[in-house]
């Protein structure tokens, strides 16, 4: 994990045009590694390795995109992802790149293939395997939405072009003070609201499923996963998840995970973004599949799947993979 924090330190944070921001570079670790754009290497069958802007396989090819789940966050090796071992175990046919990132919204995710497509020859599958940032996002205060929805540390960048705004005025002042921006959000004024939270978030996924299809091309076949979530598929934490749970509780600046986000992280919850994804997916075409109830009958509190509530061990990726395999009926 402490690979993974080096990856997405602030500090080194690389902001991209268009993207705002992505992966460093080049980025080498024994868990995670990255090629000259930022995309993680995903391993396939003898060990040969392939990533968007690195080595891309002749024929066609799958793509595996969404956060940093899908990134593989929790594995221990590149080799370790759900991208991984689906081109190398459970869906070997085709290569699979990973096109996953840490802290995109749907927005970020079809902006990210947008711009690297053309690295690309013919895509046989896109699979999204998202759910939980949308969700994060739209949870966000109406004034970030926008039109296209918020984005992780939009706070930053609303707070910055306020800055710039002020400097501009040359000193400008309402009622004789300066006036303060509210663009950063507090956790006091997100939006709890869970059939707003629910809407404004498949909204946004749904509008860009279309795009997807015609960047990816006609006869792409695109899937979206509800990713299983520990809270959204209702088990009981095995022991080791349990004690990691607490010790992420007892360092986290919001409190508690489970009543920071009591609003959203229920079985109940999950279900009903389901409904609102599988609906508006049945209008563009897209097959969907909802892991969440799949995952949990097939576990129990004996498999360590999780380093956090989201993330996986090794364990939960290879878990994943096979289920999303089998479900998806892709070899």
């Amino acid at each position: 994990m402490r690979d993974y924090d080096a990856l997405k330190d602030p500090g080194r944070r690389r902001y991209v045009p268009y993207l705002m921001y992505f992966h460093q570079a080049d980025f080498t670790s024994p868990a995670i590694n990255t090629d000259r754009s930022g995309f993680r290497f995903s391993t396939g069958p003898d060990g040969v390795k392939a990533s968007a802007a690195g080595h891309v396989p002749p024929g066609p090819v799958r793509i595996l995109s969404g956060g940093s789940t899908t990134l593989g966050v929790g594995a221990t090796s590149d080799s370790s992802t759900f991208a991984s071992l689906l081109w190398s175990r459970y869906a070997p046919s085709a290569p699979w790149l990973n096109f996953g990132s840490y802290c995109f919204s749907p927005t970020q995710e079809l902006l990210l293939f947008a711009l690297y497509r053309h690295l690309l020859g013919e895509i046989a599958d896109i699979v999204l395997f998202s759910g939980v940032n949308a969700i994060v996002m739209a949870r966000l205060p109406e004034r970030q939405q926008g039109d296209h929805g918020a984005f992780f540390f939009c706070g930053e960048y609303f707070e910055k072009m306020e800055e710039l705004r002020e400097q501009h005025r040359k000193g400008s002042r309402i009622f004789g003070r300066r006036a303060r921006s509210t663009a950063v959000a507090t956790f006091d004024d997100v939006r709890r609201d869970a059939p707003t939270v629910i809407n404004s978030a498949a909204e946004t996924t749904i509008r860009q499923l279309d795009l997807w299809r015609r960047i990816a091309g006609p006869d792409t076949r695109i899937t979206y996963v509800l990713q299983p979530m520990s809270r959204w598929m209702g088990r009981t934490p095995a022991p080791q998840e349990q004690i990691l749970f607490e010790e992420n509780d007892r360092v986290s600046e919001l409190g508690p995970w489970d009543e920071a986000y009591a609003d959203i992280a229920s079985v109940e919850f999950a279900r009903d973004f389901a409904t609102a994804l599988r609906a508006g997916c049945e209008k563009q075409g897209v097959r969907f599949f909802d892991l969440n109830p799949v995952v949990a009958e097939v576990t129990s509190e004996r498999d360590w799947m999780f380093v956090d509530r989201v993330h996986y061990t090794d364990t939960g990726h290879d878990i994943v993979a096979r289920i999303t395999a089998e479900t998806l009926e892709i070899r």
